[in-house]
Order: C-alpha cells, then sequence, then structure tokens
C-alpha cells in the first residue's frame, strides 16, 4: 500500500528494514502490480533461509525459553525450531504440547512449561499470550520508527470515517441503518426481478416434461413423476436467484469497503456483555448475519477465537443464524405472504436471528459454559478501499457458482430420497380400484359427447390426455405474443392438427360442444390427481411421520405437508423449499401463487414457519463440524436438541399467542421483536463470570491505537 503510506506522509526505507528483519524487503502496491516481479524474484531467492527467531527480547520470559531450549532437540521437532516451540509452550499452545508431547521426556518437559506459565501470570498479573504479545509489539514499534520517516501527521480519511462509523453512539445506529437498506435492496429489488425471470424457470419445467414419458390421465409413469418433482425442486430455489445476486453483490461490497472489521468493532461490546467476543463476529457473518451464509465454514472459522467460553458459544449459535440454505423458504414466504412489506420482513428475519442468538449465548455463558476461561478481544482494521468492480464480480458470482453446485448435487439428491419416502408405500388395491371408476367414468363422458358429434370414430378416450397437452401448448406459444402472431400460430395449429385444433380453437358447432365437455373432464381430472397425490402423501412413510407430529405442531400452525417439508430440511435446508415447491406448485402458477391458494396458509402461519426455520438445527455436515470443533459428540446432540426444542417453542408461542390475542403477522411480527429487545437488555447488565479476571495491557489498551 504503498499509495496510502505516501497520501499519509510515511516514507518507508526498504533496505534497512529488510537489514532489521534479516530478510528481503519488497516494495509493493497490489491494486497496481507494482513489484510483482521483485517479489516474485525475492521469494525464489529465499528458499531455505531461516531467521534466527531471537530478533524479539521477551524480558521475563527469556530464563523460561531459554531453559525449555535446552530441554529441546537443537534442531528442534517435525520441522517446528525449538525456540519456536518453547515459545508456544509458554503460551500453552495446544499443538506445541502434542508435538512435544510425544518425544521421550515430553511430558515432564509440558509439566514444567505449564507450572511456569502459570508462576509468570501470578507473578505479572496478566497472562503469558499478552507478555508474548506485548514483547513482539514492541519490537515492532522500535523497528517501525527506525524505518520509517512521516515528515507531517495527516489524518487519514480512514481515522476521519471510523471517528463517526465506530463511535460509540452513532456506530450502532449506522450498522443497522446500514443492513436496512442491504435487506430493502437486496430483497426489493430482487422481489421485482423474480417474475421477470420466473417464465425462464416455467419454461425449464416445460422442456423437462416434454422431455420425459407422456402424463397419464390420472397417474404419470414413475419417470414423468420423479423427474417432474425433481425440476419442481430445483426451480422452487432458482426462482430466487436475482435476490441472491444482489445479495452477494452488497456483502461483497461491505467486504472489500473494510467495513465488515468495523462491525466487528462496533458489536464488540455488545457481544462482550452476552459472553462472547469481538471475533466471534465473522464466524456469525460467515453464518449468515446478513442472511446467505453457511455454518460449515463458520463453525469452522471459531477456531480463531482465543476466548475459549465465547468460541463454544460461538459454536452453539453460529447454526442459528440465516445459512444460505434457509433463505429459499424465507423468499418463498415472504414473496406469498409479504409482498407489500418483503423488505421490511427480511430485515425482521435477518435480525431476529441475532437477537436470539445473543440471548441463548448469554444464557449458555451463564450456565453450562460459566468455568470455561475467557480472554481479551484484539482487532486489526483494515483501512477503507474503494470496492473494485472486478473484486465485487468475481465474489459475487464465486458464490453464486457454490450455490448452483450445491442445487444440483445436494437438492437432485435428496428430492429422490424425499420422492420416495412421499409416494411410497403405493394406495391399496381398493383406492386404485375407486380411482380407477372414476377415470373410466369421465372417459365415458368424452367418448358419449364424441359419439354425437361430426368426429365420430375419429377420436377416442386415449385423446383426451393429448388433446388437453395440445391445448396448454397452444396457450403457451400464444402468451405474450401479439393478436397477429396469435392468428398466425392458430393458422398453423389448423394446418398441421385440424382435428385437435378444431377442439381447441372451437371451431363449429361440434368444436364448441367438444372444447366444453373437455373442460369439464380438465377440471374433474386435476381434482382427482390432487386427490390421489394428497392421499399419497399422506399415507407415504414421511406422510405419517407427518401427521404423527401434527398433534404437536398444529399449535404452531403446521400441517403435516409442512411437517414433510421440515424433515426433508435435515439433510439440506434448500429441500424445504424445494419440498414445499414440489407439494403445492402447479403449472402456469409461480411457487408463491400455489402455496397461497392451495395450502390454507395466513401470513402468521408463514411467520412462525419461518421463525421456526430460523432456529433449525443445522445441517448433518453442519452439525459434525459442531463435533470436530467442540470436541464432543455430546455438543452436537445437545445442539441438534436444543435448536429444535427452541425453534418449536417460539414458533408455538408466537402462533398460539397472536391467534388468542387477536394479533395479525405484521403486530405479531414486531411484538416478539420487542420482547426479544427487552430480554437482551435485561440480560445484557447481568454480569458476565470472571469477566475482570484480565487487566487492561497499556501497550495494546487504546482501541484507536489498534485500528489506526
Amino acid at each position: 500500500m504503498l499509495d496510502v503510506a505516501k497520501k499519509r506522509h510515511i516514507d518507508v526505507n526498504p533496505e534497512l528494514l529488510s537489514e532489521k528483519l534479516g530478510i528481503p524487503v519488497v516494495p509493493v502496491q497490489a491494486n497496481k502490480r507494482i513489484g510483482k516481479k521483485e517479489l516474485a524474484a525475492s521469494l525464489a531467492d529465499c528458499k531455505g533461509v531461516v531467521t534466527s527467531g531471537r530478533e524479539v527480547d521477551y524480558g521475563v520470559l527469556e530464563p523460561t525459553l531459554q531453559k525449555l531450549e535446552s530441554m529441546l532437540p537443537e534442531d528442534g521437532l517435525e520441522g517446528y525450531p525449538a525456540r519456536w516451540l518453547a515459545i508456544k509452550l509458554i503460551e500453552n499452545d495446544n499443538l506445541a504440547y502434542e508435538i512435544v508431547g510425544k518425544m521421550d521426556g515430553g511430558k515432564e518437559i509440558c509439566q514444567f512449561a505449564k507450572a511456569e506459565a502459570a508462576r509468570l501470570e501470578e507473578q505479572e498479573g496478566t497472562d503469558t499470550v499478552r507478555l508474548v504479545g506485548a514483547a513482539r509489539y514492541a519490537k515492532a514499534r522500535a523497528i517501525a520508527a527506525e524505518c520509517t520517516k512521516r515528515d507531517k501527521f495527516v489524518v487519514s480519511a480512514t481515522e476521519k470515517a471510523d471517528s463517526i462509523l465506530c463511535h460509540r453512539f452513532f456506530g450502532p445506529i449506522i450498522m443497522v441503518g446500514i443492513l436496512f437498506i442491504f435487506y430493502v435492496c437486496s430483497v426489493t429489488y430482487g422481489n421485482e426481478l423474480t417474475p421477470i425471470v420466473w417464465p425462464v424457470w416455467e419454461k425449464l419445467e416445460i422442456w423437462a416434461a416434454q422431455l420425459l414419458p407422456a402424463s397419464g390421465f390420472i397417474e404419470d409413469p414413475l419417470l414423468t413423476s420423479m423427474g417432474n418433482w425433481v425440476v419442481k425442486s430445483i426451480t422452487a430455489v432458482l426462482n430466487y436467484l436475482p435476490i441472491f445476486l444482489i445479495m452477494f453483490a452488497l456483502v461483497a461490497i461491505l467486504e472489500e469497503s473494510g467495513y465488515m472489521a468495523r462491525i466487528a468493532f462496533v458489536m464488540d461490546r455488545l457481544f462482550h456483555r452476552m459472553g462472547l467476543h469481538g471475533q466471534s463476529t465473522l464466524p456469525l457473518i460467515l453464518g449468515g448475519l446478513y442472511v446467505g451464509g453457511c455454518a460449515i465454514p463458520a463453525v469452522i472459522a471459531t477456531k480463531a477465537i482465543p476466548d475459549d467460553r465465547a468460541r463454544m458459544a460461538t459454536i452453539l449459535i453460529t447454526p442459528m443464524m440465516n445459512c444460505l440454505a434457509k433463505v429459499p423458504l424465507y423468499l418463498l414466504l415472504v414473496d406469498a405472504f409479504f409482498p407489500t412489506t418483503a423488505g421490511t420482513t427480511m430485515f425482521f428475519i435477518g435480525t431476529v436471528t441475532l437477537l436470539t442468538g445473543l440471548i441463548v449465548a448469554k444464557f449458555l455463558t451463564l450456565t453450562l459454559l460459566k468455568n470455561v476461561p475467557s480472554a481479551p478481544f484484539i482487532i486489526e482494521m483494515p483501512i477503507y478501499h474503494m470496492p473494485t468492480l472486478q473484486g465485487v464480480v468475481q465474489q459475487t458470482f464465486s458464490r453464486i457458482w457454490l450455490f448452483l453446485k450445491k442445487i444440483m448435487t445436494i437438492i437432485i439428491a435428496v428430492a429422490i430420497v424425499i420422492f420416495v419416502l412421499i409416494n411410497y408405500p403405493n394406495l391399496s388395491a381398493e383406492r386404485q380400484a375407486f380411482y380407477a371408476d372414476q377415470q373410466q367414468q369421465l372417459e365415458a363422458q368424452f367418448t358419449e359427447a364424441v359419439e354425437n358429434s361430426g368426429f365420430k370414430g375419429q377420436l377416442s378416450a386415449k385423446d383426451i390426455v393429448p388433446l388437453l397437452t395440445f391445448q396448454e401448448d397452444l396457450k403457451l406459444q400464444k402468451r405474450g405474443t401479439s393478436q397477429e402472431k396469435a392468428n398466425q400460430i392458430n393458422a398453423e395449429a389448423l394446418e398441421k392438427h385440424p382435428l385437435y385444433a378444431a377442439i381447441a380453437l372451437k371451431q363449429g358447432k361440434d368444436g364448441k360442444n367438444l372444447a366444453k365437455v373437455l373442460k369439464k373432464i380438465e377440471t374433474s381430472r386435476k381434482t382427482l390427481r390432487r386427490e390421489i397425490r394428497e392421499e399419497r402423501f399422506q399415507g407415504s412413510f414421511l406422510g405419517i411421520a407427518g401427521r404423527a407430529l401434527e398433534p404437536l405442531t398444529k399449535y404452531a400452525g403446521f400441517n403435516w405437508q409442512v411437517n414433510v417439508a421440515l424433515l426433508s430440511a435435515f439433510a439440506a435446508k434448500e429441500n424445504s423449499a424445494a419440498t414445499l415447491g414440489a407439494i403445492y406448485g402447479i403449472s402456469g402458477q409461480s411457487i408463491g401463487e400455489g402455496l397461497r391458494s392451495n395450502s390454507g396458509f395466513t401470513p402468521l402461519h408463514a411467520l412462525a414457519l419461518m421463525l421456526f426455520m430460523s432456529l433449525y438445527p443445522p445441517c448433518i455436515a453442519a452439525s459434525v463440524m459442531v463435533k470436530v470443533q467442540a470436541g464432543s459428540s455430546k455438543w452436537m446432540i445437545f445442539s441438534i436438541l436444543f435448536q429444535m426444542f427452541l425453534g418449536i417453542v417460539v414458533a408455538m408461542l408466537v402462533f398460539t399467542g397472536a391467534t388468542s390475542l387477536g394479533l395479525d403477522a405484521i403486530q405479531a411480527m414486531w411484538s416478539y421483536y420487542s420482547l426479544l429487545v427487552i430480554l437482551l437488555c435485561i440480560m445484557a447488565f447481568i454480569p458476565n463470570r470472571g469477566e475482570n479476571k484480565y487487566r487492561a495491557d497499556p501497550q495494546i489498551s487504546s482501541k484507536k491505537e489498534i485500528y489506526s
């Protein structure tokens, strides 16, 4: 960042810096690729160069470090120098203890290191990690003072901006405003694009249906029904791609600008009160603080949190954030039931998870995690940058590509499994015979109408489904075209398929009469197909499980179909929207329209479902990662059961409570939000156990110094 140094009137002496550090120093300016070739050449030249490791004098720690070095092999262990291992042992580093513990006499060395660390901590009044850090900062300051000159002090644009954006009072207000704009822009403008894009996904469904075997009268061939199910599952999620595109672009802008670190800084005061750590911000952001993350890398990122208590609390609340897999269901329900308040509703669901997570974190740190040790918060603030178009585009499409790959793998695989579980075992022989009889009656109606028309001998019951398909295709061809183009399509249809076109276009008296009969048959056929599908769903493996849960979930407003969708989501959250889309999706309607017109849902049902999904247990992969990072299967099981219990309690509280009080969805939404804010404020004033354990370090106590 030579350009930044120049603007701040800072002159860096790379030759002297190289001499002090004992390694080559190459001035570079990455955004203009200045120094790129010189850097590559220097890297090639310094292969195998190893510094002494004694550049830093650790003061009161030196006698102990030298003693530990003498106890270790001169050439180190497993490629790690003895000096490095000694420093890490005194810092109580787990990896160093593991490496040293393997050698002969290693356990005695580890015991000595632990005893010395405890002695030094008691003697100096602070932990050895901070003593090591203070020594390094002191050495770094000394080198920087020698190797840089500043002819005049200039308050940088970053410092001016931080005086407002990181202000104790204005910082949080600005942050909430930025997040609100984020949600409004992504959801409002994204929702304007989804109806434009939906015809593309509808054409995908039609194209897939044309490749599959023809539909039956009331039951389709297995390949056809499974193929249509999988395609509908995919399009149910793809429909919201425009919103993801805007959302990812805005996240990339926030990251590239440098504001992401400011959020960690602003949130630290609140996080500390709730038993978390400023560095908990990154995992929560990765998990979906903004809406659209992933719990797996988020849980992995908790490794960087030095505070063990905050790290465990963060591991357990990160899966509550709005990972990308939950977003399709939110958008589906917002589109169907909150179209006029889409931005504020998404702001609500995006921030309510953070409020809930903070309350849960405080509860955990006061109970299950109260005896786990804590540590201080240190963060480096990058300077502000104007986001580059290339960087924003690269990050946006990288995330979109990962999202699409997930759709083409996880959703397809799970959709096939769900299809089997939701369609088997099949209907009983008695019910199949009943529906076959209903089909014969409808076919007889058509045959009788044909016999009484001029089409006698030209059509039979076998032509019903092809005729209906022909009619639907003709409508789709003419959709959105001019009258002139529609007339041309009609003329071509009459020329190529005169028999079917005469009925579809109601040509002549016989054509009109048969078209009227066919319309009645089509209505009855749709009713029969829906009844068969619902009856098969109810009697299926997953339907039985969904209906078994209904006596409990009805207090949250969930019917058995919703239970089925939620059960399917345990493998991957995307399947909740995909399964609902496949159950309620109807050709010619968007998924939202199908859900609104066929589910019996109200906005209050949708609100309860969104709140439950916001607290739904992590997917299988994320649950495994919780086990790995927490180091115990017990924490993984606790995470799953606790979140499921909390989710159903919250959904029941909102749905049943709002119904009893006569509140509509919007009133219930903000009443619950207010309740959470009040509870958060109360818990924030409950002191954390051992929060005064560490005294302030004068070397790094100034937060302004940390991010300057």
